[in-house]
């Protein structure tokens, strides 16, 4: 999944991010490893609280932000992305409005947590606001974060996210869309 993140054109290098809970354990991807060059050994294991447990390389630096989400949801998997529909959306939207009816996948309208700075717990209480009732949101001028029951959900939704930001997008340069 993390070499899909840069072929389906949610992520450059190594930006962006994903997790998998297993137990009271969730296995996130090392900071700064080219998706491309990452192997399985360099996958970090955090315990639910932020201990570290094995890291062959730095724990992402959104780590506190995964954390948060697993604590306020029922999430299996996260993955936070960087891409460019999503981003440029949220330099300019509060909201990503129902465009179409694909978006209930994602629990509604997908709301754009204000701007804080990546790796904070601000930016990790800002997403869990922004999630309320949600299975994505999207990070002000940063990218978005998706949850669900699998890694192949969660990463499904950050799909869809992304495809109904570039239908949004067509549609607005067209006139103004039609919400449902």
């Amino acid at each position: 999944y993390s070499v899909r993140l840069l072929d389906d054109g949610l992520a450059v290098g190594s930006a962006g991010n994903m997790s998998v809970r297993a137990g009271d354990e969730v296995l996130i991807t090392p900071s700064g490893i080219a998706y491309r060059e990452m192997g399985t050994a360099d996958i970090c294991a955090v315990a639910l609280d932020g201990t570290v447990l094995s890291a062959p390389a730095e724990p992402s630096s959104e780590t506190p932000m995964h954390l948060a989400v697993y604590a306020a949801t029922q999430a299996g998997a996260v993955v936070h992305t960087h891409s460019p529909e999503v981003i440029a959306l949220s330099a300019v939207s509060d909201e990503l409005p129902a465009i179409h009816y694909a978006i209930t996948g994602l629990g509604g309208p997908v709301r754009v947590a204000g701007y804080t700075r990546f790796g904070s717990d601000g930016l990790a209480s800002a997403a869990v606001a922004a999630l309320e009732g949600r299975r994505a949101a999207i990070l002000q001028n940063h990218g978005a974060i998706c949850y669900g029951a699998t890694l192949a959900e969660a990463y499904d939704r950050a799909l869809l996210l992304e495809w109904l930001a570039h239908v949004h997008r067509l549609a607005c340069a067209r006139g103004t869309p039609r919400i449902l």
